[in-house]
C-alpha cells in the first residue's frame, strides 16, 4: 500500500489549511533539525558499538595469549625426605 499523487496533494492541502503558510517553513526547519540530530545520534551509537566490538576482540585475544602461557605444564619439584 503506497501513497499516490492525489493522496499526497490532499495531505499537503490539509497541512496548509491547519498550519498556514507562515508556519510551514518553521515546521520544515524543525523536522530537518530533528532528522539531523537523529542521524548524529545513530552514528554515535554505531561508533560506540564498533569500538566495543574491537575492544572485546582485543581483550579476548589477549586472554587467549595469557591462557596459553599459563597453561604450560612445568615439571613438579621433588621434595627431599630426611
Amino acid at each position: 500500500m503506497s501513497l499516490g499523487l492525489p493522496e499526497i496533494i490532499l495531505i499537503l492541502i490539509v497541512i496548509l489549511v491547519l498550519f498556514g503558510g507562515k508556519k510551514i517553513p518553521e515546521l520544515a526547519r524543525g523536522l530537518g533539525k530533528a532528522h539531523a540530530e537523529y542521524q548524529k545520534a545513530k552514528e554515535e551509537i554505531e561508533n560506540q558499538i564498533s569500538e566495543f566490538n574491537a575492544e572485546s576482540k582485543n581483550t579476548s585475544a589477549a586472554k587467549r595469549k595469557t591462557a596459553k602461557k599459563t597453561t604450560r605444564k612445568t615439571p613438579a619439584k621433588k621434595i627431599k625426605k630426611k
